[in-house]
């Protein structure tokens, strides 16, 4: 590749970008209802889906939906996020990472050591939610369980749900701070700059085999 200008390499098909974007707009949604039905000071964001009624309506659902694309993404990308002895590697190196500087950092694969704990700990948090929200859902599940089991549901759904917006904004701010990296979800391509500055093996092996993942 003489002039890198020239080439992209794809990173994400257009299933899983739409994919993607409907988990982000599920995680919106989700996010804004729940903190309208969490905090009074919150309450009017429940407009976004036509006030309080409909919003405790279609809160579970729009979970369901997310829950669903989620895992169809996670199990798509499984095989990528199986954390080597090179991730722990670069995991040990994180404060060298935070700093910009690439010396005594091991290249990373598709994803890095912290793009992999962060899938891992994103399965971990739906799963949570869930689960906790089946319990909830009274129109459905409720019943089924004591009211203790549903309270301690309410708490534990209420701190996945805190923990996972926190962890989406970890993910957001990654993915603006690394530059070229919102491309990826925008227009399913990386520069061959990005994919080696960034995920050097993940780069040898496309241009060993370009129909390789």
């Amino acid at each position: 590749m003489s002039d890198p200008k020239k080439y992209s390499i794809v990173r994400y098909t257009p299933g899983q970008r739409i994919n993607h974007w409907i988990i982000a707009l599920s995680f919106v949604l989700l996010a804004a209802s729940g903190l309208a039905f969490f905090h009074p000071a919150f309450y009017w964001m429940s407009n976004l889906l036509g006030g309080g009624t409909w919003s405790r309506i279609l809160h579970p659902f729009i979970g369901v939906v997310m829950f669903v694309c989620f895992f169809l993404f996670a199990i798509r990308l499984w095989r990528f996020n199986k954390i080597t002895k090179k991730d722990k590697e670069w995991l040990s190196n994180m404060s060298t990472v935070l700093k910009g500087e690439t010396a005594g950092v091991p290249d990373a694969d598709r994803y890095n050591g912290g793009q992999k704990v962060l899938f891992y700990v994103l399965v971990i948090l739906m799963l949570g939610l869930m689960a906790s929200g089946f319990v909830m859902w009274r129109e459905y599940f409720s019943h089924l369980f004591g009211i203790e089991l549903v309270r301690l549901a309410s708490l534990l759904h209420a701190i996945f749900a805190f923990l996972l917006i926190c962890v989406i904004i970890i993910h957001i701010y990654a993915a603006i701070w690394v530059k070229g990296s919102v491309r990826a979800m925008t227009r399913g391509t990386v520069s061959p700059g990005w994919a080696w500055k960034n995920h050097r093996d993940w780069y040898r092996r496309i241009v060993r085999n370009p129909d390789a993942e």
